[in-house]
């Protein structure tokens, strides 16, 4: 069960109630009509955040379906911890929310089948009548675009392997803008082959100072599966593109070991070092023996705290 799903719940019933009605599982009190002390102000305030929050995401966001006053009756009895009330147990309630969750990503699932059938449709059927649109060419994976304003006469074009700068803005075929490097005033830099299959294929059809309008069929862009919520499943996309930059990766330095480089005198001195006889190590000599005291001491004297 999604965790956002059980918090969005939780503050839902929290909103709904006001904590005063169940956290000390006494009577439900009055709705109140005015604030006056310090608590009534922040439970008022939490409960204001936590219901525009339950809101959005229960209703806006996921349209679930609540029998509000079954779920109210839950979450008091929850809260309260009033087991003798309780209609389902824990199994019975991850079961329930489990299978939930599942009913809901089916759902999910079919809609969204359904929404990149009718995309691809209307995608195939746009690029076949767009192919014929003045200007426009169409290359042999379906990609169609139209030069707005031709590139520098001694403009590089961009080959494999190259780091390109691009302005851009994406759009759907109803208009819809989901991207734009123009509107966040900042060119897109990239290696060529690191974006869709059919933004690569225009980049390398485009001069240096060449603008372009690119209808992208989905097959060359982001498929069935699409790209989040702004991008749905199958579906064309257009693209105002600008190439600002193009030039060959830089290749990455990688320093050689040098070879030790020996001069005559420290050839010399290892040699003579190598030839050199090892000097035997003589056995220290005895240190004379110490005469006996008199008489031992009474007591021996303190070791030091550290050795010198």
């Amino acid at each position: 069960m999604d965790k956002k799903l059980i918090i969005a719940a939780g503050a839902l019933a929290l909103a709904m109630t006001g904590c005063d009605q169940f956290c000390q599982g006494g009577a439900a009190s009055q709705t109140k009509t005015t604030l006056v002390t310090d608590k009534e102000k922040y439970s008022y305030a939490l409960g204001a955040h936590f219901g525009n929050q339950a809101h959005f995401q229960l209703v806006t966001r996921d349209s679930i379906d609540l029998d509000v006053d079954v779920f109210i009756q839950a979450f008091k009895e929850r809260y309260n911890e009033d087991s003798a009330k309780y209609l389902m147990v824990d199994s019975v309630v991850f079961e329930t929310l489990n299978k939930l969750s599942a009913d809901r990503q089916r759902e999910k699932e079919m809609k969204d089948s359904l929404a990149a059938e009718a995309n691809k449709a209307a995608g195939e059927a746009f690029l076949a009548k767009n192919k014929t649109a003045e200007g426009v060419i169409t290359t042999e994976s379906g990609l169609q675009y139209k030069v707005i304003t031709e590139g520098n006469a001694d403009g590089a074009t961009p080959a494999e392997g190259h780091i390109v700068k691009v302005h851009y803005t994406g759009t759907l075929l109803d208009g819809t803008k989901f991207d734009s490097s123009v509107d966040r005033g900042q060119p897109l830099e990239f290696p060529i082959n690191a974006v869709i299959p059919g933004w690569t294929e225009m980049l390398k059809l485009m001069k240096v100072g060449e603008k372009v309008t690119a209808w992208i069929p989905s097959d060359i862009a982001y498929g069935p599966r699409g790209r989040g919520p702004q991008i749905p499943g199958n579906s064309t996309l257009v693209f105002e593109m600008e190439l600002i930059d193009t030039h060959a990766a830089e290749e990455p330095k990688v320093e050689e070991a040098k070879p030790e480089v020996k001069t005559p005198a420290k050839a010399e001195k290892k040699a003579a070092k190598k030839a050199a006889p090892k000097a035997e190590a003589k056995p220290a000599a005895a240190a004379p023996a110490a005469a006996a005291p008199a008489a031992a001491p009474a007591a021996a004297p303190a070791a030091p705290a550290a050795a010198q």
